[in-house]
């Protein structure tokens, strides 16, 4: 039932207006009564569906929380969402997507929540993660790579995020080394990747994605370390959360098969054409204490930060925080 739903809506909104239960029938290959089985079921979901005799049925909104059902139906992936656990809430996506993926998860396995009770941000810190309004999710990958070069693919996710971004709002996005996204100077994105691994392979990877759709002013932390904001400040507009999640992945799935195939080049490419130091002078600071500035100069093969000083010498930076001066 759960694939025949998906294909409904996704029938729906390809249609735009009403489809008839006949057309439905004939796509399916199931009979009118399967139909209204499943038409019954999105409706118990929390889809609006109208039905009019002899014009057939019509999609006329959504739910507003993620739903599995939903969300497949606007995937068109290899890969990600091919599992797909939507919760309503929970401690951390990255905490339940680093279990399944314990238990034998597939690879593309995706966990979405609707609110977070411990978002995970990096070093330590918390995301604050409030209900019915941001991208909260982790995806599961098992790429045949090194250890060492697990980090690359942080860098992947932070140009599916652009290109989600661009995609849905026409905002342009900056990425911010090494795992930041801003819109304006101000994070609206964070990217965060966990591994298991072996000495000489990887058990699995997961990707955590959170991103600032639809927050308003007064739900973000007043202890923030840097500006902070979300796609409905910057736009103007209120963003489809499920709409942006497939984006997302769509997206995520296109960037992990061309990176399969060709390696980190094209990511790099991509990632440093995108961010916000390109060309520009930087300090590096560690703990809000200056390490380092010099000519932003991109990112090697591992991710690390390229800097130029003034003598002209290279410095391989491999954390920290930047700043355009």
């Amino acid at each position: 039932m759960h694939q025949k739903a998906c294909t409904i809506l996704r029938l729906f909104r390809d249609n735009g207006g009403f489809v008839s239960g006949e057309y439905v029938s004939k796509e399916l290959g199931v009979s009118r009564t399967a139909i209204w089985k499943h038409i019954s079921s999105l409706r118990e979901l929390g889809h609006v569906i109208e039905a009019v005799p002899s014009r057939g049925y019509r999609l006329v909104s959504s739910p507003e929380w993620f739903d599995s059902v939903e969300l497949k139906a606007q995937l068109n992936t290899l890969r990600v969402g091919k599992r797909l656990d939507c919760l309503k809430q929970t401690t951390s996506t990255n905490s339940d997507a680093f279990r399944i993926a314990e238990d034998g998860a597939p690879e593309g396995a995706v966990v979405v929540a609707d609110a977070q009770f411990g978002g995970k941000g990096r070093r330590g810190r918390v995301w604050s993660s409030p209900a019915g309004v941001n991208l909260y999710c982790s995806v599961v990958l098992r790429p045949s790579i090194m250890p060492n070069e697990a980090p690359q693919l942080t860098f992947l996710s932070a140009v599916a995020v652009t290109r989600a971004i661009e995609l849905t709002t026409g905002l342009k996005p900056e990425i911010k080394w090494p795992n930041d996204v801003l819109i304006g100077g101000k994070k609206v994105a964070g990217l965060l990747n966990e591994m298991s691994a072996e000495t000489d392979c990887i058990n699995f990877i997961i990707l955590g994605i959170g991103v600032n759709l639809n927050m308003s002013p007064d739900q973000f932390p007043e202890d923030l370390r840097y500006p902070a904001t979300s796609l409905l400040l910057e736009s103007g507009s209120k963003v489809s959360r499920t709409r942006f999640a497939a984006t997302m992945m769509n997206e995520l799935d296109k960037l992990y098969a061309d990176f399969l195939e060709h390696g980190f080049g094209p990511v790099r490419e991509e990632w440093q054409l995108r961010c916000n130091a390109k060309g520009k002078a930087v300090s590096v600071s560690d703990g809000g204490i200056e390490q380092t500035s010099g000519l932003f100069m991109g990112i090697d093969a591992d991710g690390a930060l390229l800097l130029r000083s003034g003598g002209g010498r290279i410095e391989r930076i491999v954390s920290g925080d930047v700043r355009v001066i």
